[in-house]
Order: C-alpha cells, then structure tokens, then sequence
C-alpha cells in the first residue's frame, strides 16, 4: 500500500510525499526542509522527485533534497527543471519500483506551456492545473489548452483523488457561487469546507465527481454555466470560449 502525506509549505502550498515501506517520492517540492525532516522522522530513503512545472514554489526545493538524497528528478522536457534527468512529454508510464506502482504522465498545458500531471490508482497530482473548485491561471500556454487540458483530466473516473498543489478551495468557490449561485450541490460544498478549514484541515484532496458536480472551469458545456458567461460576452456559447470567459472573469473577481 502507497501512504500519502500532505506537507504544508509557503502560504498556501502543498507538496506531497508518497511512501511505500523505506522508498519515498515527493510531488512539487518547492520548499526542501519540510520534505527532509518527514524523511527524517519516518527513516524515508528518497528514490524520486516528480514535478509537474517549473515555477520556483513548485521546485525551488530540488536542489538541496539532491544535496541530502540522489534522486531521480521527472519534469516537463521543455521547462527549466532543475537537475532534471527524466524529461517528459506526457503519454509515458512511469514505474516507480520502490513503491510497486505506476504513473501515467499527463500533457496538461495551459499554466505553463510544458505543465504535466500524474495520474495512477486514482491519485491525480494535477500541480496548478486542476484546484479545489478551480483552475489555474494562465501564464505559458493559452486558453484553449488549458479547457483541453481540463477537460483531459475530467475524463479520468469519477472517483479519483485530485491532489493539486495549492489550498484555494475557498475563495474558488466564492468564484463558483457568482456563476451557479442557485446550485445545491455547491451551497452545500461551501458550507463543509468552511467547517474544516474553520478548523484547521485541508479541503485537499477532493474527487473528480466532486469537482465535475461544483466546479465551474469542468462545467462549461452545462446550461447554467454557459449562462452567466454570457452575461460577460454574449458569444460565450460553446464550451472553449465559455471557459476563456469565466478565466477571465475569474482574474478580477475578488
């Protein structure tokens, strides 16, 4: 059996580490001494570093996990990773020895223009791609790529675990409110996670139904969605440029 540990880092970050007896792998380590004292703890042994993009809080920390443990590092082929020795294009099936499981590496491009996401026994580690009742901005690719990549992700099984890198749940779903304000399953959503993060736990990981019933970037084809996008531009009415609205939309909502 694979454990997960959720590391807080930053503001608002979370790197993840996945163990299987002595053997452990870290997702998105941004920052290195969080990861290095669980190792420490548990008597973990690093075997492999896995990022899924090149900003810094994703994998400022590579460096000097490799100076404490040589690891194997996995990464978008054309983004400054550092110390990167395996470069991905998406479509490959990692095998993780130490942990007897495998990954599928997904293209996922829109945040950044080499963004990638791992995806195995219904774990999804999405980075900035997929959050909590959003999605990520976007910085290296364009908005078409980010709804295909979305949408990409949306056709794993409903009951995926989607571990994403960053704790919005919160004020996305102050965003998802303004565009489905009459939705149940969101009102409801918005009321439990108020109640955990009151006190003190993640809204991480959620599952992929969760997420296709409550977030609006994974609903631009439904009715309601396509509806108050076009309160913003009235040509919004096929789910590509439904999404690019509510994008949009969400980077001045506050």
């Amino acid at each position: 059996m694979v454990n997960i540990i959720r590391i807080p880092a930053f503001k608002d970050n979370y790197i993840w580490l996945l163990y299987r007896g002595l053997f452990a792998v870290v997702v998105d380590p941004g920052d290195a001494n969080p990861v290095i004292e669980i190792l420490k703890q548990k008597g973990l042994v690093l075997g492999a570093i896995l990022v899924t993009h090149y900003h810094q809080d994703h994998q400022g920390g590579v460096a000097k996990l490799l100076e404490y443990c040589p690891a194997n590092v996995y990464g978008p082929a054309h983004e400054p990773v550092t110390a990167l020795t395996h470069p991905l294009h998406g479509g490959e099936t990692l095998y993780l020895q130490g942990l007897d499981a495998e990954l599928q590496v997904i293209s996922t491009p829109g945040h950044t223009l080499g963004h990638v996401s791992y995806y195995g026994a219904q774990h999804l580690f999405c980075g900035d791609t997929l959050f909590g009742a959003g999605g990520g901005r976007i910085f290296g690719g364009t908005p078409v790529q980010m709804h295909d990549s979305l949408m990409r992700l949306a056709a794993l099984p409903d009951e995926t675990l989607v571990y994403c890198a960053h704790e919005y749940t919160e004020s996305n779903l102050r965003f998802a409110l303004a565009v489905e304000p009459d939705s149940r399953l969101l009102h409801q959503r918005v009321n439990e996670v108020a109640v955990a993060r009151a006190k003190g736990w993640a809204s991480v990981p959620s599952t992929l139904e969760l997420e296709k019933a409550t977030n609006p970037f994974l609903r631009c084809d439904m009715p309601e969605v396509i509806q108050s996008a076009q309160t913003v531009d009235k040509q919004a009415n096929e789910p590509a440029s439904v999404f690019s609205v509510l994008r949009e939309w969400k980077n001045r909502f506050s």
